[in-house]
Parts: structure tokens; sequence; C-alpha cells
């Protein structure tokens, strides 16, 4: 795809287009999943209580004391050019809780710049990041609540924008520790300032509902989360296929609505983790979301599917990501952890 017209979507993507269900808030890069192990098990996980400092960007009522210590960095070469990652870290203050900290970034690249007449006069560049600062604690031995503060910046040539916003998520731990509930809504924000004055955008407000389920004698965890509940609809009428048609054989009419079950199922992410050794894990991952708005009919191959492995090296945690976008390609995704505390002298 050419990368100004890929650029020309993302900026339009900032409008309200009430014909379709994206592109109607701004600072869209939020809801890119953040770490490779995000990617690899659909692209949202609010459920899963670990170590991992990711996750608390995901859903703050996961922060917890495993992580602190924890630093990670992510790396994205997106399509076209476009290249985006994550730096987080983690720490506890005594009789308060645990702080995570996390950065966003996405990199749009360098373009030329031209006048109304084609005259070039230059080059310029776009990019939005996002300083998160999230606070998790317990509430008891079952259930913990958390907050994201996040500040968010985004310059797309001449044009620049400042906006906040919050995530409150709130988890349960069965006290088998074998199942995880979690109910999450994010993004709840305001655009302070706007890229055009009198034109204040939305931000994308999200609520979720996410499980986890681990087996007892296998080491398996599978993963749902629900998305997009605020939208009960997610779909919209594409004026190319009309949701009536003649059969030109029979001349007979062929309905193509879309199904309830369709319906419901594109709020549905589905994942899986295996851990194959203590060192090793395998992660599978379907969106059907995903999958409905990107497929290409006529070769529907793996789109909306997503998978990743999980290597613990020395003292090192190593992920990849592959996730099948589109046709046109399946961004590769690296998240590199550890544990600082691990790299220091006991004496």
């Amino acid at each position: 795809m050419n990368f100004r017209f890929l650029f020309l979507l993302i900026f339009l993507a900032q409008l309200d287009v009430s014909a379709q269900i994206g592109g109607q808030n701004v600072y869209s890069f939020l809801n890119l999943p953040n770490s490779a192990r995000v990617q690899a098990l659909g692209g949202s996980v609010i459920s899963l209580r670990d170590d991992d400092v990711n996750l608390a960007y995901q859903n703050p009522g996961l922060i917890n004391s495993s992580m602190a210590g924890v630093t990670s960095l992510t790396y994205v070469k997106y399509f076209a050019g476009i290249n985006f990652g994550n730096a987080a870290y983690a720490f506890n203050v005594k009789k308060a809780g645990t702080f995570a900290l996390s950065m966003q970034y996405i990199d749009y690249g360098n373009f030329e710049r031209a006048d109304a007449t084609g005259q070039l006069n230059g080059e310029f560049t776009a990019g939005e990041y996002c300083l998160t600062t999230g606070f998790g604690r317990k509430i008891d031995s079952l259930f913990s609540v958390g907050v994201n503060v996040k500040t968010i910046i985004s310059n797309l040539e001449a044009y620049s924008s400042f906006g906040m916003a919050l995530d409150l998520g709130a988890s349960y731990l069965s006290p088998d520790k074998l199942f995880e509930a979690s109910v999450l809504v994010k993004n709840v924000g305001y655009q302070f300032n706007s890229y055009v004055d009198g034109n204040r955008e939305t931000l994308p407000f999200e609520a979720q509902i996410g499980l986890s389920k681990r087996l007892l004698h296998v080491p398996l965890r599978f993963s749902f989360v629900a998305h997009n509940l605020q939208q009960p609809v997610m779909t919209y009428d594409d004026p190319l296929k009309p949701t009536e048609t003649i059969d030109p054989l029979t001349g007979d009419t062929i309905i193509n609505k879309i199904g309830v079950g369709n319906k419901i199922l594109r709020h549905a992410i589905l994942g899986a983790e295996f851990n194959i050794t203590k060192g090793l894990s395998f992660r599978l991952g379907y969106n059907y979301q995903r999958r409905q708005e990107m497929k290409v009919d006529s070769r529907l191959g793996t789109v909306g599917l997503s998978w990743g492995l999980g290597v613990k090296i020395y003292k090192f945690s190593l992920a990849y990501a592959r996730s099948a976008y589109h046709l046109a390609g399946s961004p590769n995704q690296i998240t590199l952890s550890a544990k600082l505390s691990e790299f220091y002298r006991k004496h």
C-alpha cells in the first residue's frame, strides 16, 4: 500500500464516520496490543494475573507485587514503514500498593510535503505518544482493583493534540488460583487540545469483561475477552453488499443479513497459553471481529488468528508474536523482559 495513502487513511480516521464502527474516535493507537504476549492471545488480555508488567496496561486491576522490578521493551515493525513500541516498569510502595509505568508510541515516519499545485517543499513527520501511570492493590485475598492515568500527545504534521484518559479495572482470583474474572472500562477521558479549534473529538472508550481458566493437571490456560460491550452492534451495512439480491438463474431472492450469532461473536476474543516447559510457552489467539472486518472473501486465509512463543533465556524473558491482520501482511512483535533484582549480587 502507498505509504502516503496509508497515512491519509489514518488521519481521516480521526473524523467521525457514522457508516462504520471504526474511525469515530481520536487516539486509536491506544488500542494496539502493547506486548507480544497480548498480541499472540488475540490482541486483548484482561484476566491473567502474574508477573508480566505489560498486563498492567491491559487492566490496572491486574497490577500486583510480583511485577515489581520487572522492566520490559516491545517493538513492532508495522505496515508500510510504521513502527510502534512500548516500555514498561513496575515498583512497590510499602503500605500503598504497586505502581506500573509505561510509555507507548507509534511513529508514522517521514513524508514529503506538497502544496495544492503539487510543488514539494520539504518533509514532515507524524507520531503519537502515551505515558501511563498505573496503580493497583489488593482489597483482600480474592479481589484487587487498579487505575491507569494516561497522558496522550499526538503530532501529525502541523496539527497537534493533547488529551488524558483513565482506565478503571477490578479483578477476582479464585482461592485455588485456577479461575479469574475481570471487568474494565478504559479510555475514559477528554481531548483538551484538538487538532482543529472547535472540533474536539471523543476518545476510544470501551467496556470489557474477561475470564481465564487454568487447568489443574495440565499446564494450559484459556482466556476469553468480551470487548466493546458499550456498543452492542458492531456491524455496518456495506453498500457493495445489499441485504437482498436476486439469483440470476432462478430469480429467487437471496438474504444476506448478518445473523444474531455473528453479531455476538464479534465481541469475542479467545486465547490459549500452553506452558510446554518451565521456560517455554506456546500461545494462540483468535479475534473474530478482526477476521470479519479484514478478511477477503475470495481468499480467507488465517486472518484473525495469532500465535506466539515465550522463552526464558538466562534471566531474560523473550516473547514473539505474529498476527494475521490481512492478506497484505502479518506484523511481527517482539518483547524482551527482565527482573532487575535478579541481576543484583546477594551478600
